[in-house]
């Protein structure tokens, strides 16, 4: 798998480097991210701007960063999608569960964002 890693204090930014997200490379995905996610790293950027195709497990990579960035209260968040994988996202339902925006800049953004709505919480409880 040919991916970029871009570690911010905020988050991580992931760049797949692949036009497939299959099979083949979705494991690897899962692995990362799974990686990401044990040495404390909450907030995940996925671009996805280089894929062009994406099967059933290729979807499941992103439910699986989806999830772990939700169980530790962190945010995961796919940008660069092309319009195939987001004629596949939208029959799938996976819209309604999935953050995605345009660009990468919206993504950082919304990151920040969701951390200082964090923070205003915690200091409310």
């Amino acid at each position: 798998m040919k991916f970029t890693i871009d570690k911010h204090e905020k988050y991580v930014l992931i760049k797949l480097d692949e036009s497939k997200l299959n099979s083949l490379v979705s494991p690897q995905l899962k692995s990362e991210l799974i990686l990401m996610n044990t040495e404390g790293k909450r907030n995940v950027i996925l671009d996805l701007s280089a894929v062009k195709y994406s099967d059933s497990s290729g979807l499941s990579s992103l439910l699986v960063g989806h999830r772990l960035c939700k169980n530790a209260e962190g945010s995961f968040i796919i940008t660069g999608i092309s319009e195939n994988l987001g004629r596949l996202v939208t029959i799938s339902q996976l819209d309604s569960v999935l953050n995605i925006v345009p660009s990468v800049e919206e993504a950082i953004d919304l990151i920040f964002m969701e951390e200082i709505e964090r923070d205003l919480k915690k200091e409310a409880e």
